[in-house]
Parts: C-alpha cells; structure tokens; sequence
C-alpha cells in the first residue's frame, strides 16, 4: 500500500476513551495507518472529568475538538446534542477527509459520527455492535450498526446478532473488547501505587485504600430518567450505612443525570457521610487499579460487565441499564430495593473471588483491529446479505 489510511477516531465521552484507547495507539504505531483524532461532547466538559487533559497526558495528538453538549440533561437536550453533533462532525469530516471513520460503542450522541460519515460517502468502523441492554442504548447501537460498514464485535454473541441484522460476514470481526485490553495490562501489574485523594482530589470523606473498600459508578437510565434521583438516593443510603470506605464516581452526560447528580449532592449536603469520596474521573489505568484492588463494584456501569468480568472483580448491578447484557460469574443483578442491595453487597464482600472469565477477550484487541483496518476493503455502500 503506497499511502497510509486516515482513520478518523471520534471520542465523544469519558467511558469511550478507555473503550479505544488501545485501538488508538494500535492505529498510531501501525505503518499502513494515520491516526485522526476528534475528541467532542462531554469528553471536553471539566464537570464529566476533562478526559481530554488523560488523552492529551497520554500523547495523543488531537485534530479536532468539537463542542456540542447542550445544558439540561433531559431528553430534549439529548436529542439537540446529538443534532447539533451531526452538524459540527459534518464539517470536520469534510475538512479533515479521512479514509474511514470510527464510531465507539453505543452512547446516545455516537449516532452523531455514524450519520455525519455515512451521508458523506466515507466508510464506517463500528466498535461494540450487536450487544443488549436497557435504555436508549440499545436503538443506537442497533441504528450504528446498520449505518456502519465494518464491525468489530466483542463476543460471538454478538456476532451473531449483527449477521442476524443483515451485515455482511466478511465485515464482522469479533476481535474482543479493547477495554479488555487496558484490563490484561492492570492485570499484570496489578499495584496500587497512587494515592487516589492526593493525585484526583475529589469531595467528601477522607477515606484509604489501606482498608477494604467499595467503588460506586451509577448512571441515569435514559428511558427511566424521572427515577434518576430516587434511585442513586437508595444507593447513598445503603453505602453510607454499610460504613464502608467508598469511591463514588460521577455519571455519565445522560437524561436524567442532573437528576443523579441532584441527588447526590443534597444528600451530601444533608447527611455527610463519612464513608463515601466523590470523583469526577481518573486515567483508564488508574481506576481499573482502584477496581482491581477493591472488595466490589456498585452500581450499573458497563465496565462491571466488561473488565470486572476479566479482573474477577465482584460486582453488584443494579437495575435495567445493562439489562440481557452477556455478563461473567461475577455479577449479582439487583432491582432498586435498599435491603437487596445491601445484602449483594455483603454477599460479595464475602465470598472469595472465583468469576474470572474472558467472555469479551483476552486482551489482544487494539492490534487485532488495527492490523483488519490496514488490509480491509474499504467501502461505503452496501446492501443486506441473506
């Protein structure tokens, strides 16, 4: 091949970063590519973690940045955000003239990248098709996967479900999940060598990760955003009565996360638990280290079904969120009652670790990926195969 390829990567959130970050530097180092990097919507926001300061830290070198997330975190705002997305990335797809463009799993405003590039003729790369679970998720990565022309699955599952939509077998590629990636690296050096108060700072008790000690990630479920508040106010309560010395990390930019947040806050303001730290974000390697190292995951983030799966982390899942998601050993699935959660959580907490499984990879994906995007076909037409 005479000239690289230009693989145009769009980040648009905090989670999605650590979702590619191994793809990236795969398509970086790779002879036969150029790597594009857009970084967009809540990844550019101080009040979601800045991840664009972790991808700059990390050497990346970004093309664009594009601004699109709207106040309100409703779904109105959801719904502008993403149009407003289509409009910017149209112009940086057009400026930048990339040979492909890669959109990232199935977070709302990712139907953004996928319209902007398949209006424009340019072919697109589709990470995480063909899994489910609740909320509006689910419609898009669906809609990402019939408007991609390349897909890199995670499992054979999903496999299966994007060749049951149509896709073409010779474009779908279960090369596991590149967080796994991330994962296998923790995983072999596995110390917590930072102090996570003195290095992230973060608002609340004074809590050690020389004691055994909980991490909390809960989001809004967007198709049930009303209950948001309600339902992290339960967790709060279980958390602080347990006592035990906890990590809670803010949510996603979802409808319904001014509502978790509100939550959040007020009970802050009027119990002050003693137990419970907040964060807004940390580098990929440093949280999974967290994890690793912890007694169990809280709440309803995918990265209890992903990496904790690989790491053998215990994990409590509550609610609909990530509802018939292919799913290790490790998890206990809870509704929104305080006393199952509490008793999830004592469970777990007790039992030895023994869920360790490698249902989305081994942690060889990033390269995998790379070495397809260099050799492919490239194309931006297609039709449904029978």
């Amino acid at each position: 091949m005479s000239e690289t390829r230009k693989i145009c990567a769009v980040i648009t959130a905090r989670p999605s970063y650590s979702r590619v970050k191994s793809v990236l530097t795969a398509i970086k180092e790779h002879p036969a590519l150029e790597l594009q990097l857009v970084v967009a919507g809540s990844a550019l926001l101080d009040r979601y973690g800045n991840a664009v300061n972790f991808i700059e830290k990390d050497g990346f070198a970004i093309s664009e940045k594009v601004f699109m997330v709207l106040e309100g975190e409703n779904k109105t705002a959801m719904a502008k955000t993403t149009g407003l997305g289509v409009m910017e990335l149209a112009n940086v797809f057009y400026n930048l003239q990339p040979d492909a463009v890669l959109t990232i799993a199935d977070r709302f405003e990712t139907i953004a990248t996928s319209i902007a590039a398949a209006y424009q003729n340019i072919p697109l790369i589709h990470l995480q098709g063909g899994e489910v679970t609740g909320n509006i998720d689910e419609k898009v990565r669906h809609a990402n996967t019939k408007l991609a022309d390349i897909h890199f699955v995670t499992s054979d599952d999903a496999r299966e479900r994007v060749l049951k939509m149509g896709e073409d077998e010779k474009y779908v590629f279960n090369t596991g999940c590149p967080s796994i990636d991330l994962a296998a690296e923790v995983l072999n050096d596995p110390r917590l060598d930072f102090d996570p108060l003195e290095k992230y700072g973060g608002v609340g008790a004074d809590v050690s990760t020389d004691a055994d000690y909980l991490v909390v990630m809960q989001h809004p479920v967007t198709t049930e955003y009303d209950a948001a508040k309600q339902d992290v106010t339960k967790t709060l309560k279980v958390i602080d009565q347990l006592g035990v010395p906890t990590f809670w990390f803010w949510p996603n930019v979802d409808a319904g996360a001014d509502g978790t947040s509100n939550g959040i806050r007020s009970y802050r303001e009027k119990h002050n638990p003693k137990n419970i730290r907040f964060f807004k974000n940390m580098e990929p390697d440093d949280f999974l280290r967290l994890l690793l190292n912890s007694k169990c995951l809280v709440g309803n983030s995918s990265v209890g079904i992903r990496e904790c799966a690989f790491l053998g982390v215990p994990v409590v899942n509550i609610g609909t969120r990530q509802n018939r998601r292919l799913r290790g050993q490790n998890v206990i699935d809870v509704s929104y009652d305080e006393e199952e959660i509490k008793e999830a959580i004592n469970a777990q907490i007790q039992e030895p670790r023994n869920g360790k499984s490698n249902v989305y990879g081994n942690g060889d994906s990033g390269k995998k990926i790379a070495d397809i995007l260099a050799n492919i076909e490239l194309r931006f037409h297609k039709t449904i195969s029978y």
